[in-house]
């Protein structure tokens, strides 16, 4: 059997500060900090909030719910997803995403989506059949503005790769 080497590449931006998004990327992002003061986060003392932006111009965030039963909180990517779905049938498409993170007391930092929250986003991208770009804060201070939800998770699982029903 061959070994075959092979390199998997990630595409994005790193932007130094807010003034080099757009405008509704700038509300975007400020949408999804400003979520962190909404989170539940009693346990583990991490708000993260994160924003969907819609084509038509309006905005739902969604923040972390922590549980004492700790698998049963939920991330905030997915609750604005769900949120967004559950409160909103048929609505616009989502034409963006940013996550911000932060100490209960403290300043913003890194917020970088789990595992489960990636496949959760990239199946809302590829519902939609439209790339959703993202922007996440860095350990630096810096933006990554990502193209597409899809260039989180190279490797995945979609609707397609189930079997017929």
């Amino acid at each position: 059997m061959a070994r075959i080497p092979r390199q998997q590449l990630i595409s994005y931006d790193e932007l130094d500060s807010t003034h080099d998004l757009t405008p509704m990327a700038q509300a975007l992002w400020q949408a999804a900090r400003d979520a962190t003061d909404h989170a539940y986060a009693p346990y583990s003392g991490f708000h993260v909030g994160a924003a969907l932006l819609l084509a038509d111009g309006s905005i739902f965030s969604g923040t972390n719910q922590e549980n004492p039963a700790y698998p049963s909180g939920l991330c905030a990517e997915r609750t604005a997803l769900f949120g967004l779905a559950a409160s909103q049938p048929g609505h616009a498409p989502i034409v963006g995403m940013a996550v911000a993170a932060r100490p209960a007391t403290g300043d913003f930092g890194p917020a970088f989506p789990c595992g489960a929250c990636r496949q959760v986003m990239l199946d809302y991208e590829a519902r939609q059949a439209e790339p959703i770009p993202l922007l996440l804060p860095s350990r630096t201070g810096t933006i990554l503005r990502f193209p597409s939800l899809a260039s989180l998770m190279p490797f995945n699982f979609l609707a397609d790769d189930l079997p017929p029903a």
